[in-house]
């Protein structure tokens, strides 16, 4: 059977790339810091060397708009292009492709709707920065097989939080059942508090101090009864006006699994948003 090495979650910011290959005037004060941060999370990943990449994202209405938003979807292609005209013009963010591990995205799909979730999948899936900005951060030869698992965020009515954890804990059992010697890293990325838009878009800060204090205890110590005690689709709204990404985060808390305290978690506070990076090995952290 595969075998998960890895768990990892994080956030995904667009403007990572650009920051860290910027010189001279053009490079942020804050550039520095935040790529040796991504360099010691790099080796989470590296360390415990996979084979294969399950990527749980949310496209930003790249591909998938009102006329058709599924909850779930598995991209089942043998390859995927990876970001869209105006990621690349906006944050500099270069163009990939990927191959797609086919088997393993069958078995999701097959697992899981007789599990209970009504899975959608494409075969034409095109992927944006939710997906490509972890695979810079953490595996930038993009040189693995990827298994895409988009999940909606953004279009209402949303499903609840808690069913992102079922869905999470749903995906780490069908995986660890695959017929297979490969060696898996599930890796998803979220949101913390969050604005879009809005008038507390940049601060100094996140848009809620507090609430990505409280984020960032409960998935590094895998606190879900906590975090389901406190999190609902109406209190999402409070912390930010996009942070219903964070249950992108809770999905893979449900990966990970009841208090499941992570092996590697680091933070940056950028001027407008929370950073976090957190790494869990389901079979002991490798040598």
């Amino acid at each position: 059977m595969a075998e998960i090495v890895a768990v990892i979650a994080s956030t995904h910011h667009p403007f990572y790339y650009r920051a860290s290959t910027s010189v001279g005037d053009d490079r942020p004060p804050f550039a520095d810091e935040w790529v040796s941060k991504i360099e010691q999370f790099r080796e989470t990943l590296t360390r415990a060397r996979p084979d294969v990449l399950v990527m749980v994202g949310s496209d930003h209405f790249h591909q998938l708009w009102l006329d058709n938003m599924p909850q779930f979807l598995v991209g089942k292609a043998p390859f995927y292009d990876g970001n869209w005209y105006n990621e690349e013009r906006e944050f500099g963010l270069p163009r990939f492709l990927f191959h797609g591990e086919e088997a393993l995205s069958e078995h999701l799909l097959r697992e899981g709707l007789d599990a209970g979730f009504d899975l959608a999948y494409s075969n034409e899936l095109r992927i944006d920065h939710s997906i490509t900005c972890p695979i810079i951060t953490l595996r930038p030869e993009a040189d693995l097989p990827i298994v895409p698992i988009y999940t909606n965020i953004f279009a209402p009515p949303l499903p609840r939080p808690g069913r992102f954890v079922e869905l999470g804990q749903n995906i780490r059992r069908i995986v660890e059942a695959w017929p297979s010697d490969q060696r898996v890293a599930i890796i998803g990325t979220g949101h913390l508090s969050l604005e879009l838009g809005g008038p507390r878009q940049f601060g100094e800060h996140g848009p809620d101090p507090e609430f990505d204090r409280k984020a960032v205890d409960w998935i590094a110590n895998g606190d879900l009864e906590g975090c389901l005690s406190e999190v609902t689709l109406d209190s999402l709204h409070a912390p930010g006006n996009a942070t219903h990404g964070f249950m992108d985060f809770m999905l893979m808390m449900g990966v990970a699994g009841e208090n499941a305290k992570a092996d590697h978690v680091d933070s940056l506070d950028l001027f407008h948003t929370m950073e976090a990076y957190f790494t869990w090995y389901p079979n002991g952290a490798p040598a």
